[in-house]
């Protein structure tokens, strides 16, 4: 049986975040907006955890969740959009060096 190739960690961790937010802004539900986060969120910590081993996985899912939670704070200073951008952009950037990289 074929394999389904698999979306690489990096942008699925980025769209987790943005999509999240975006799905917030957009409903005006924000549990609509975390549900997003959340199942965008463990879907790439399953893919970490499956190509990288539980620790990185570990690591990744903290970086991924104060990347959600430090776009708060940040985005008082800059903007919500930059904010979010932002950390989603540091995610990805972290999840391509440690797991998608070494595909």
């Amino acid at each position: 049986m074929a394999r389904t190739p698999r979306i690489p960690s990096a942008p699925l961790a980025a769209a987790g975040l943005v999509g999240g937010y975006a799905t917030a802004r957009l409903t005006k539900k924000r549990p609509l907006g975390g549900a997003v986060l959340a199942a965008v969120g463990v879907a790439a910590a399953r893919q970490w955890r499956q190509q990288a081993g539980a620790k990185t996985a570990a690591a990744l899912s903290a970086a991924y969740v104060a990347g959600f939670a430090g776009s708060h704070p940040l985005a008082k200073k800059v903007g919500a959009w930059p904010a979010v951008l932002g950390v989603a952009g540091s995610v990805a950037l972290a999840s391509w060096v440690v797991v998608d990289r070494h595909r």
